[in-house]
């Protein structure tokens, strides 16, 4: 049995544009081959919702988008396997199902109000016994 560590970030508009973003959770871990949810909570009326991953070392890598108004769903290309999201409107939260996670999953998650995770991030906490 292998534990994995999954950190969430955020990107946010700013708090003056009325527009925020924060984790449910800021890090998770459990145990390989269970099915895990990232969540996040988000204020405002907005238009889409991004997912990234960054596994140590390299950049963030787009995973998927959910567009609020309609719920289209965009991907990745090539898709992520084992990855979808979902919309809750009334409670304003998009989450993240990883199913049958594996040490290879081990990364920092990003939700984000915007095609972007770089420039206006921040890093709510890092466990050090998960690096």
């Amino acid at each position: 049995m292998l534990l994995l560590c999954l950190f969430i970030l955020f990107n946010y508009f700013g708090e003056t544009t009325g527009y925020s973003i924060k984790p449910d959770k800021n890090t998770t871990e459990l145990i390989e081959d269970t099915n895990i949810t990232l969540s996040c909570i988000y204020e405002g009326s907005i238009d889409s919702l991004h997912w990234y991953q960054q596994t140590p070392g390299s950049r963030p890598e787009f995973l998927i988008m959910i567009d609020e108004a309609s719920e289209y769903l965009t991907k990745a290309n090539p898709p992520f396997p084992r990855l979808s999201t979902k919309l809750d409107k009334v409670q304003k939260r998009v989450h993240l199902e990883i199913s049958s996670a594996a040490v290879t999953d081990s990364a920092m998650y990003y939700c984000a109000l915007r095609p972007t995770v770089t420039g206006n991030t921040r890093t709510l906490y890092k466990n050090p016994y998960c690096m």
